[in-house]
This record gives structure tokens, C-alpha cells and sequence, in this order.
């Protein structure tokens, strides 16, 4: 349920997108995040700062799409959302000495240190790839193709990669001492 949440703006995006035009897309997107954190709210919920991040990232990026009709600024947006994820991993662990990774599934999961800053890293990699791999598809294709790799082919690559994850992980779990 969490996962259908999260992803609502990007769904509202492409359903309006392909009955109207990005700039439609990109109010629906932005009404879509504040509506989030409205349901939040309302219901007394903890707001994660992830949706803080995108809330204020679509406002921004999709306030300037829409100020100027210049689609380019909505484009650049999961590239700074996926970078931002990047370098927050990563300087958590080098600056902060904190695996944020480990900090989420720490609980879940018992394995060694260094399958947890490898697992970290890896996401760090993910992301940066992921957001060079958005503003090539966002550049050198037309704008439809963005639009069905943002949903289709982003989360699919997503969803790959967290499951060779979760292959890794397997072969790296230590059970529990009684």
C-alpha cells in the first residue's frame, strides 16, 4: 500500500499526461504531492523527508515548467530527486559514518559491516546511473518516451535492481544466535 502511495503523483502524472499535455500532467503531479501530505496530515502522520524532498523539488522544478511552459524543467526533476538520494547516501556514510541503508533495514536484516557499505554503495551508484540515464532518455528521445520510461522504465529498473538486491543479500544473511 505504502509503495501505491508513493508512487500516486507519478501515476497521476502519466494518466493526465495522455489525456492532456505535460503541462497539465505537471499541475496534477504537484496537486498530487501537497494531497499527500494533506492525507498525512490529517491522519496525524509522520512525514518522511523523502516526501518533503519531492514535494519541494515539484513545486520548484514543476512551478518553473509551468512559469516559463518550458517542459525541460519537469525533465531535469527525477535526476535531482535520484542525485540527491545519491549524495545523501553517500555522505551519510563517508561524513557522518551513518549507513542509511543499514539504518532502514538494520532490523530486518543481520548482516556483516561490510555487506552493508556495499549494499550502500551500490545504491549510491544506482541512483547516480539512474539520473544520467533519465536526462538521456529525457533529451535524446521524443517526450512521449520520457513520460512511459519515467513510469514504466524507471520503476522496472528499479525493481530489478532491488530484487539482484535482495539475491545478494540471501547469500549474505547470518542467522540469529538463540
Amino acid at each position: 500500500m505504502k509503495f501505491l502511495f508513493d508512487l500516486f503523483p507519478v501515476l497521476c502524472f502519466f494518466v493526465v499526461y495522455w489525456l492532456s499535455d505535460i503541462y497539465v500532467a505537471t499541475v496534477a503531479a504537484i496537486v498530487a504531492t501537497f494531497g499527500q501530505v494533506a492525507w498525512l496530515k490529517l491522519r496525524r502522520r509522520r512525514i518522511e523527508p523523502m516526501l518533503w524532498v519531492s514535494l519541494g523539488l515539484i513545486v520548484v522544478f514543476g512551478g518553473l515548467t509551468l512559469f516559463l511552459q518550458d517542459k525541460r524543467f519537469i525533465m531535469w526533476k527525477p535526476t535531482v530527486l535520484y542525485w540527491i538520494f545519491a549524495v545523501a547516501l553517500g555522505v551519510s556514510a563517508t561524513v557522518f559514518r551513518k549507513n542509511l541503508i543499514r539504518a532502514m533495514l538494520g532490523k530486518e536484516l543481520s548482516v556483516p559491516d561490510a555487506v552493508w557499505a556495499g549494499l550502500n554503495w551500490s545504491w549510491v551508484g544506482f541512483f547516480l546511473a539512474m539520473g544520467v540515464l533519465n536526462l538521456y532518455v529525457a533529451f535524446n528521445f521524443e517526450e512521449a518516451t520520457w513520460v512511459k520510461f519515467k513510469l514504466v522504465g524507471g520503476m522496472g529498473l528499479m525493481l530489478l535492481f532491488v530484487l539482484a538486491q535482495a539475491v545478494f543479500l540471501a547469500r549474505h544473511i547470518q542467522e540469529e544466535k538463540p
